[in-house]
């Protein structure tokens, strides 16, 4: 049995950290890290002690060692990519998900996690309104959510064609052709690696202004092709928040026996709205659609759900037998069936428990209210001279850039490093369409109207600023 020295010392590191993280939303904290790696290993990187140390003294350690090169993702000014804020509801339960140390990987390692993810794949099916025979795979984020789906389809569109991949794997099996457009998601292009495709297996398809297929494009190459195939959607393009026209998508893939995966990781969400309902329009089509929750659902990191509408193709692809995790009869949902994890957190109790927290109508005011935030600030930029929005504003994401003069690209980023000089907010440039671009992301909890326009009063003040600089020098 422990000491009860060891007990109150462990008590008061949790303390400590309780403490911390109680006050630490509202005490005010940098956006941007305040040191850089040098500065960040001296302080993590000391050498590592014979003898251990008290608790609450490594808490205050690990304190001062991290802030300094944190980032604000939590504020409401911080725009510069699509992350949520982590909604305190769901932090708490992730606190008692690590005090209770599960491992939820079978039902019989921790039933009360498993039920929890078993209640939270009903709500997700019920909330996107997808099919609710689907079952969800509780994973990292989307990028392992792809990899799912994807396993899901490899395996689907293979058996089909009549490859044994269970048995025989890839060896010897058919060229499966890949649809997605050219400006897919990276991490779309990382789990179709981590499947076994390369290059050959690929067929890009040129975008449109939102950044999603063009639907005659799609047609044409799927025409061309026979054998096993495969069409990657997004719902919610990362610089744009373009949809794919979900409704032709599920007419090709249906005509060519191809099995259709939907990139959502965050515009699947808009789902909730039924204003929006003609952007997601035949999405339940699908056959598979990965989404995180530590975006849009602000769930603690990390957190994402790889939805399949054929549970037993799920299965399948991610099956993990032993006799030492068989099954009993009455055993309930055994979670390793529908993700690649066999040891893994606990990650049903916050997601439980920001649903819980947000209900229906929460999660619907929290996804309107970024769309109208986005909306208005590209109202307010439009009508900035010297400024052009580039994309049409569907969701929680606009891109804007400056226009005219003899480099765009070039007064674009030194805009961007303004702003950030600031300390005000956090933005970041990325290239878009063949030139440089701002990406503004609402999508943190806290973000608000204020926040929005303080931020277009900021843009305002500094492209005034760094306007006149560009006439002076150019004269």
């Amino acid at each position: 049995m422990r000491s009860e020295v060891i007990m109150a010392a462990e008590a008061s590191a949790l303390r400590r950290a309780a403490d911390y993280g109680a006050a630490f939303r509202d005490k005010g904290h940098p956006l941007h890290p305040a040191e850089g790696a040098p500065a960040l290993r001296r302080r993590f990187c000391c050498p590592l002690g014979e003898n251990g140390r008290d608790g609450a003294a490594v808490i205050e350690d690990l304190i001062a060692a991290a802030e300094p090169g944190l980032v604000g993702n939590t504020d409401g000014a911080f725009f510069a990519w699509v992350m949520g804020g982590s909604n305190l509801t769901g932090v708490a339960a992730d606190w008692l998900a690590s005090v209770w140390g599960q491992n939820a990987a079978t039902y019989q390692c921790s039933p009360a996690a498993a039920v929890a993810e078993e209640a939270v794949e009903g709500w997700i099916l019920d909330l996107l309104d997808l099919p609710r025979e689907s079952s969800v795979g509780f994973v990292t984020g989307a990028t392992m959510a792809g990899f799912v789906g994807l396993a899901a389809a490899r395996g689907a569109v293979l058996r089909r064609v009549g490859h044994d991949i269970d048995r025989l794997g890839l060896q010897g099996a058919p060229l499966v052709r890949i649809y997605l457009s050219d400006e897919a998601h990276v991490s779309n292009h990382t789990a179709l690696k981590f499947l076994g495709f390369g290059e050959a297996n690929l067929e890009r398809i040129g975008s449109e202004r939102q950044g999603v297929m063009r639907v005659p494009e799609l047609a044409e190459a799927m025409a061309r092709h026979e054998g096993p195939k495969i069409v990657i959607g997004q719902a919610g393009q990362i610089n744009t928040g373009g949809f794919d026209d979900f409704e032709a998508l599920a007419d090709l893939a249906e005509a060519h026996d191809a099995w259709l995966h939907v990139d959502g990781a965050f515009g699947l969400w808009l789902r909730v709205l039924p204003e929006k309902a003609a952007l997601t329009a035949a999405i339940e089509r699908a056959d598979s659609w990965s989404v995180d929750g530590h975006k849009w659902l602000q769930v603690p990191y990390d957190s994402g759900f790889a939805i399949v509408r054929d549970r037993e193709a799920h299965r399948r692809a991610m099956d993990m037998t032993a006799a030492y995790i068989a099954p009993a009869p009455d055993d309930g949902r055994d979670p390793k069936d529908y993700n690649p994890e066999l040891s893994r957190r606990a990650r049903g109790f916050a997601t439980w428990a920001v649903l819980q927290g947000l209900g229906r109508s929460g999660v619907r005011d929290l996804v309107r209210r970024h769309c109208a935030l986005a909306t208005a600030l590209a109202e307010r930029l439009s009508g900035v001279a010297g400024l052009r929005i580039l994309n049409r504003v569907d969701c929680n994401q606009v891109v804007f850039a400056c226009d005219g003069g003899p480099d765009p690209d070039t007064a674009t980023r030194h805009l961007v490093e303004r702003l950030n000089a600031t300390g005000k907010v956090f933005l970041r440039t990325t290239d878009w369409k063949g030139r440089a671009v701002i990406r503004v992301s609402v999508i943190a909890e806290p973000t608000g109207r204020d926040e929005i326009d303080r931020l277009g009063d900021l843009i305002e003040a500094e492209w005034a600023r760094l306007r006149r600089e560009l006439a002076e020098v150019a004269r």
